[in-house]
Formats: structure tokens, C-alpha cells, sequence
């Protein structure tokens, strides 16, 4: 099989080269998939997509046009992708899980570098400032924290919070059973959780529902310091509203891995331009927010698990015709 591989980093490629089977040829390409890049993929049964690049239904019938069979999104969610378009069309697989435990420590290594103002302390002691002046945090044993999405991540999140003495309020359409049968874990409403909780901490996926989960009118209903962490996908925040939100001093701190308009920035070195983003320029000149590039997923771990799970789906559909991370089956189309 020949494979169409966009949007490539140094990382991905070693990690695929590593776990690609014989017989499979990964074409890979730096450039995003759009229905400008489309034609790279000629000749190929396969394309590779992350969650930035483009697959909406001009590209889903350029694809289809040069021969592609099969669409493999190397991540979990697949809001990019037209997906009702694609069924009948493309065969789609994804990654449902790679490192859950890659996801929740990076969430909690942002918490506790907010809260405890290590990023600060860093810069600081570099410059021989050994000053503790507006270096107060505080501890998370006994604080409430609450988990939107109680998946593999929430879960492993949730495990690493009853580790430090917290209290978990969660909230998931279908909530899980050992969850639910834990004394420290209360399944709640949302507005319960947006009331009673000191952290937020987002673990689920971009849909209709859940677009602008946290805006102006959920932020009303939290109490006031609020710490909002968001390390799955961008647009469950509106921008603009948390930004208000911390300005109000409602937000007492922000730690964002995604944000709704990443795929001009992330995953680029912009060191040398104007930030030309005023939303996203001015979350990241907030002394109590912390951004990164969607890096929550990046260790070597995930890398090989994302890699291996990638050409399984791909093996398994060309030679059984069949795949259990199979998505079209979710919208009908299967």
C-alpha cells in the first residue's frame, strides 16, 4: 500500500518509519492537506491526516478522483472531517486511544506550573532572582476539580486528581460504571459542575453540543478564580469570552494545549512574525495563562502507539476489509 502522509513533523516520521510494516510505502509531506495539496496524494490508496489539515467535501472528491480508498486520521477526533460526506466515499479509521496517561499529565503538569508559578520561578532564578514576592499559589489537596468527558483521559486524569487529595465532580453523557461506584467521584449535571468546582478541566470531544462549552453564560455560573484547562480540543472554548472572563477576574487562571484557531499558528515557529491572532496574542500576554502547541500528546509512547494503531487500521482494512476504528458506521454510512 502506498500511503500519502501530510502535515509531517520530524517526530512523526521516525516514529512511523519505525513501526511501518514491509510492503507499505509512506509518501510524506510537510504541507497540510487542502484541496490545494490534494494532487500529492496521486497514485497513492492512502492518506494520513492530523488535526489540522482539511477534509471537507471539495477534498474528500479530489481524493476520491486520483484513487484514494482509504482516509487514516492518526489522533482521536475527526472534527475535521466531513465525515457524513466521506461515508460511502472514503473508508475512515482513527486513533481512539494512543497515551491517555500522555494527555492527563500534561494537563496536570500545566496545573501545577500555573498554580505554583513554576514557569516564573524559572525565569527568575536564570536572571539570579531569588525574590518569592507574587510567588503564592495554592494546593490542590482538598480542592474540587471539575472533569467535562470521563473517556480514557478523563479517567486517567481522575486517577492522577485522587492522587493529590482532590475531590472530582464529573460530568459524561454516559457515565462509567467503576467511576460512578468510586465515593470520591460524584457524577453531576453541568451547571453543578460549573457552580461547585475550583478547576475545569475539558476531556471531551468537539461536537455541536459541545461547541463553546465554556462561553459567557457557562463562566457566569463558576465561581469566581475559576481554573479552566483545556487540553482537547480548542473550540470547547470560546476565546473571547474567556478572555473577558479573566480580565473580569472571574478566570483565575487559564492552561490551554488547544485553541479554535490553531492551524495557522501551532505546530509552526512564529518567532520571527507578528502574531497576527489579537485573541490568541493577548490569552498569551495574560500573566495566569499558559499556552502550548498541542504537545499534551507528544512522547515517545503515543508517537509509537499513534503510529502502530495508524498502520494496523490501514493493514486490516486492505486485507480483511474491515476495521474496528472504523468511524463512517457512527454517521450511517456503514
Amino acid at each position: 500500500m502506498k500511503i500519502a502522509f501530510f502535515d509531517t513533523r520530524p517526530y512523526d516520521r521516525a516514529a512511523f518509519e519505525r513501526e511501518c510494516p514491509s510492503g507499505a510505502q509512506i509518501k510524506f509531506f510537510e504541507t497540510k492537506l487542502s484541496a490545494d495539496t490534494a494532487e500529492l496524494a496521486r497514485g497513492c490508496e492512502a492518506v494520513c491526516v492530523f488535526v489540522n489539515d482539511t477534509v471537507d467535501r471539495e477534498v474528500i472528491d479530489r481524493l476520491c478522483s486520483l484513487g484514494v480508498k482509504y482516509l487514516a486520521l492518526r489522533c482521536a477526533g475527526f472534527n475535521n472531517v466531513d465525515v457524513d460526506y466521506a461515508c460511502g466515499r472514503l473508508r475512515v479509521v482513527r486513533v481512539p486511544a494512543y497515551s491517555p496517561y500522555a494527555v492527563a499529565e500534561h494537563t496536570i503538569a500545566m496545573l501545577l506550573t500555573s498554580i505554583r508559578r513554576i514557569h516564573k520561578a524559572y525565569i527568575r532564578t536564570r536572571d539570579f532572582n531569588f525574590s518569592l514576592n507574587g510567588m503564592t499559589g495554592f494546593d490542590l489537596y482538598g480542592k474540587t476539580v471539575g472533569v467535562v468527558g470521563t473517556g480514557k483521559i478523563g479517567k486517567a486524569f481522575i486517577s492522577i486528581c485522587l492522587g493529590f487529595g482532590m475531590k472530582i465532580l464529573a460530568y459524561d453523557k454516559y457515565e462509567d460504571e467503576a467511576l460512578r461506584a468510586n465515593p470520591a467521584v460524584s457524577y453531576v449535571t453541568l451547571d453543578e459542575l460549573f457552580s461547585g468546582a475550583d478547576i475545569i478541566s475539558l476531556h471531551c470531544p468537539l461536537t455541536e453540543e459541545t461547541y463553546h462549552l465554556i462561553n459567557s453564560e457557562t463562566l457566569k455560573k463558576c465561581r469566581r478564580g475559576v481554573v479552566i484547562l483545556n487540553t482537547s480540543r480548542g473550540a470547547l472554548v470560546d476565546a473571547e469570552a474567556l478572555l473577558s472572563g479573566i480580565k473580569e477576574r472571574k478566570v483565575g487562571a487559564a492552561c490551554l494545549d488547544v485553541y479554535e484557531e490553531e492551524s495557522e499558528f501551532f505546530f509552526e515557529d512564529k518567532s520571527g512574525h507578528i502574531l497576527e491572532d489579537d485573541t490568541l496574542a493577548r490569552l498569551i500576554s495574560m500573566p495566569n495563562v499558559i499556552v502550548t502547541s498541542h504537545q499534551a500528546f507528544l512522547t515517545e509512547e503515543a508517537l509509537s502507539a499513534i503510529a502502530r494503531t495508524t498502520l494496523k487500521n490501514l493493514t486490516e482494512l486492505e486485507r480483511v476489509g474491515e476495521c474496528e476504528n472504523e468511524i463512517c458506521y457512527k454517521k450511517g454510512g456503514k
